[in-house]
């Protein structure tokens, strides 16, 4: 089980959320409520929550079994929950008001129960209280690339800690759960996730292929390898460099062009388009520019294959306009699609039809288990990069609460194919 030390000290310049408890009027007023909202929830709950007087609560504190979620500073918690309700929770595990032997299993527990933790009769006050998306994170053109650059500009020497040798960062495929994959299997089980789309797609000698969302460039190299041509658009200078020279390592480079520029600027005509895990970037306001630029960009007889993070469409509907602890520290301007949405936008608003589906949610959860090993065992390497102990915690609840959400089922990872209705 994978545990972070709690930092000694906090650069309150760079942690200004979680150096100090919120003192404000709202917190102190709000945290009564938070921590008589969080033991209510917590009865209903299959945890046992273990508080600094010895006193165990939750549903599951007659079960030794159940997981565990230790309480260290009650006031802070219930302060930062108070002041910012989900965002809070999180930033209070960064701060160490809380800790977890197995972090994964008790945010699962929470995950299991999303819709349902929050009376109803709150949840509809939610507009009034939950903090709001900054104008600045919104994806426009001229937000876009900050927003990306925020994660993935972090380093690429950092991302190389933990990801495999393709230098993937999205769900690998493997070809069974059973026995569970160890990071032995994750090269080939990212290859396999890219040859999938890239067959369903079509790509083979000649193709003409548009990837949006460079990543570190394994998809394009495998496309080439394949003898397409490739275009691919990345919004991250960090990652383009990298990309350049794995494409040129690899031997592709006169068939490979990789271009800094967002999406909706890119022009031409292409018989495959195919992008993995970018529509999470997108933003719910731009979903139908998304889908009508690749519209306008596709072949005659052309495919689209996407690989995208989904969530239940009434989930969805609750949340879009929720500014959440993933938007502020891990993926600012973010917001994930339901299948629904996805295929009412290419009905409504593009020639395009959903033509397949595969859902790989469990194989996401356990890509990212072994990210966060990988992570954990390369810790020290992070701080060396000048990554502290508040960012190896953040880290840690990154990979654990997406990991809960994909194992839980409360969030998935679909592949995609679409057409144009007129082409089948």
């Amino acid at each position: 089980m994978t545990q972070y030390a709690v930092a000694s000290t906090v650069d309150a310049e760079r942690w200004p959320s979680i150096a100090t408890a919120p003192v404000t009027v709202k917190a102190r007023l709000a945290a009564p409520v938070a921590d008589a909202l969080f033991r209510r929830a917590a009865e209903h709950l299959a945890i046992r929550v273990e508080m600094p007087n010895g006193v165990v609560i939750g549903g599951g504190a007659n079960d030794p079994t159940a997981p565990v979620m230790t309480i260290h500073r009650p006031r802070d918690f219930a302060a930062r929950v108070g002041e910012s309700g989900l965002i809070g929770f999180g930033e209070a595990y960064m701060a160490g008001d809380w800790d977890a032997p197995d972090l994964t299993a008790a945010l699962g527990v929470f995950a299991e129960r999303m819709a349902t933790l929050i009376p109803k009769w709150l949840q509809r006050l939610r507009g009034l209280y939950i903090p709001k998306q900054p104008v600045s994170e919104t994806n426009t053109t001229s937000n876009t690339r900050s927003n990306i650059s925020r994660h993935y500009d972090l380093s690429n020497e950092m991302f190389e800690l933990f990801l495999d040798e393709t230098m993937t960062y999205s769900s690998a495929l493997f070809p069974s759960l059973t026995p569970q994959p160890g990071w032995d299997d994750v090269a080939a089980a990212q290859r396999s996730k890219i040859d999938r789309l890239l067959d369903r797609a079509g790509v083979t000698a000649g193709t003409r292929v548009l990837e949006i969302g460079t990543g570190w460039g394994e998809l394009a190299i495998r496309a080439a390898e394949r003898g397409a041509t490739v275009r691919t658009v990345t919004l991250s200078t960090e990652q383009l460099e990298l990309a350049c020279k794995r494409i040129d390592a690899a031997g592709h480079a006169d068939r490979v062009q990789v271009d800094l520029l967002d999406y909706r600027l890119v022009d031409g005509e292409y018989d495959a388009i195919v992008s993995v895990e970018m529509i999470e970037a997108v933003g719910h306001q731009y979903w139908g520019e998304y889908f009508r630029t690749i519209d306008s960009l596709l072949a005659p007889g052309g495919k689209v294959a996407i690989q995208a993070i989904t969530m239940p469409h009434e989930r969805m509907l609750a949340t879009r306009n929720t500014y959440t602890w993933v938007h502020k520290y891990i993926f600012p301007g973010g917001f994930l699609p339901s299948i629904r949405a996805i295929e009412s936008i290419t009905e409504k608003e593009t020639t395009l039809r959903v033509r397949e589906r595969l859902s790989i949610g469990d194989h996401y959860a356990r890509t990212l288990r072994l990210w966060d090993e990988r992570f954990h065992a390369h810790a020290e390497e992070a701080r060396m990069l000048g990554f502290d102990d508040v960012f190896a915690r953040m880290w840690h609840f990154y990979l654990c609460y997406s990991e809960a959400g994909f194992g839980s089922g409360y969030i998935d990872v679909q592949q995609i194919l679409l057409e144009r209705r007129s082409d089948r």
